[in-house]
């Protein structure tokens, strides 16, 4: 195809799929059905993670629960099981560690089946400025954020390849979009998870593999205790979301198949907001926005993951 075809190509393509999601605005996309699909949550011991879990109960499906907190993944366990779920199990698993990533999941694979819908939740936030932060700490946090997402792609992606059926979730942030003062190790790691799963949605793609669906979740603060302390600047601007909002949404995007959801709607908008300002202008309105203090008075559970 010569240059002229293929630029007028691009061109139509674009027209109609902008005029396509414009259309949807208005005609939402019918929401798929998830019930007998086999997923898999880390950090489902607390937090959002739980909270999917529970929403995923009620939706008819299989349910794996990987947290290193055996206590508070049992609890999780129980509070699915009252809410409807047809079969769940509680791993004990310390997502820091490969060799465990690769050990459970080959327990999983033997107990339950082969995991369809795949949600990376778990995280950790050192709340200390790059200086200050440990080198354990910081290594911790690259390990939890994102280097387990690579291993657990590893574990589960395959047997979804060969079906041509499944769903990645990667639980990023808005730190995974535009940085904060206080959150280096933790931007650091969340931006990479953004790559990471925009590069194996691509790679997806390239395969052919159209049937595995990718969904990237920014959220800004939550109110899961991760980042108590944390004080939002203009509340009505920039609210710290309720978990339960937050889990309802997300659960929403994967059943919509919904490849970036931001929370709130304003980070669309100060994203494209940053690529296109003068830099100095950007920091002029990152300091109104409080992104330089948000940390101040962090107190949040540093060690959740």
């Amino acid at each position: 195809m010569n240059f002229f075809l293929e630029t007028l190509k691009v061109l139509l393509l674009s027209v109609y799929f902008l005029v396509e999601s414009l259309v949807l605005l208005f005609l939402p996309v019918r929401k798929k059905s998830v019930a007998g699909e086999i997923v898999l949550i880390t950090g489902a011991g607390s937090g959002i993670g739980r909270l999917l879990a529970l929403k995923f109960a009620r939706l008819g499906a299989t349910i794996v629960l990987w947290d290193i907190n055996q206590e508070g993944n049992e609890e999780t366990s129980r509070l699915a099981r009252e809410n409807g779920a047809v079969r769940v199990r509680a791993y004990l698993c310390d997502c820091s560690k490969r060799q465990e990533i690769y050990r459970v999941a080959d327990q999983v694979k033997k107990e339950v089946g082969d995991v369809s819908i795949l949600i990376n939740c778990a995280g950790i936030v050192t709340g200390k400025t790059f200086m200050d932060s440990p080198d354990t700490l910081v290594e911790k946090t690259m390990e939890v954020n994102i280097m387990a997402h690579f291993w657990t792609y590893k574990a589960f992606l395959p047997a979804m390849m060969a079906s041509n059926h499944g769903h990645l979730v990667s639980i990023a942030s808005s730190a995974g979009l535009i940085a904060v003062n206080g959150l280096a190790d933790y931007c650091a790691s969340k931006f990479a998870a953004v790559g990471f799963a925009e590069a194996i949605g691509l790679e997806m793609l390239a395969l052919g593999k159209t049937g595995i669906k990718t969904t990237v979740v920014c959220p800004y603060v939550i109110n899961t205790g991760m980042f108590d302390g944390c004080k939002t600047k203009w509340p009505r601007l920039f609210p710290i979301l309720d978990s339960e909002y937050a889990a309802e949404k997300i659960v929403s995007a994967i059943q919509r198949e919904q490849v970036y959801l931001l929370m709130p709607r304003i980070m669309y908008y100060l994203c494209f907001l940053k690529i296109i300002l003068p830099v100095k202008m950007g920091l002029v309105v990152a300091d109104y926005l409080g992104a330089f203090h948000l940390m101040d008075d962090f107190k949040g559970d540093k060690e959740r993951h």
